[in-house]
């Protein structure tokens, strides 16, 4: 078990991050943000993000109004892109373990009042909320913080022809952010609460793909 501590998430890399985000999403896709005025304004928050694209962290953090401290693979985190992603304020995580040095950065965010961004599916895949691991729930009853569900839209479903892992330069990528949601809990974590929590959250995530896919037409 991981037990290394590290400094929490810088703030102001963060907002440097955002910052990039805006200009080279801006420059590479063509972004739509759809219902960005339900993330609350101040106070803690759980970005809940659908996976199915390498772009869909740098396209949070250039359309969220606020900040966003993505937990990342700590795979991600080698050579220049280890010093680059923290010095704007990520989390390496393990998945492999349960990784506490981790788990008190992301805490730390959430304590401090910020945004914090999370694959629940756990990896890169069909993008659907089909599976969710464990770490949603657990931060969402641990911290009371309310979720938000976030579906982002790669052009029509297509895939780059360059870079397969990447939707179509150019192509219009949707954001679609939804209602916030608390499982409640009052920060006990037995397996009745989490299970409770993973259910109700699952449900929410693919209310939210569904009627974002209706929306937008994807």
């Amino acid at each position: 078990m991981s037990t290394t501590t590290r400094a929490l998430p810088s703030v102001g890399g963060a907002a440097t991050g955002r910052r990039l985000g805006i200009g080279l999403m801006n420059g590479l896709f063509r972004p739509r943000v759809l219902g960005a005025w339900r993330i609350p304004a101040s106070g803690p928050v759980i970005l809940a993000v659908n996976h199915a694209h390498n772009i869909d962290g740098p396209m949070l953090m250039g359309t969220c109004p606020r900040p966003v401290h993505f937990l990342i693979k700590q795979e991600a985190f080698v050579g220049p892109l280890d010093w680059f992603l923290r010095s704007i304020g990520q989390v390496p995580v393990d998945r492999s373990t349960a990784d506490r040095s981790a788990v008190t950065s992301a805490l730390g965010v959430l304590d401090r009042g910020g945004v914090l961004g999370i694959f629940p599916e756990g990896s890169r895949g069909a993008g659907d909320f089909a599976a969710l691991r464990s770490g949603l729930a657990y931060f969402a009853v641990r911290s009371g913080a309310p979720v938000v569900p976030v579906a982002v839209l790669g052009s029509s479903g297509r895939r780059s022809r360059v870079i397969p892992a990447l939707p179509p330069l150019r192509g219009r990528v949707d954001v679609v952010f939804g209602d916030p949601v608390t499982v409640g809990g009052g920060g006990r974590r037995t397996r009745q609460v989490m299970d409770e929590a993973t259910r109700r959250l699952q449900e929410r995530l693919t209310a939210h793909l569904a009627a974002a896919r209706r929306l937008t037409g994807r």
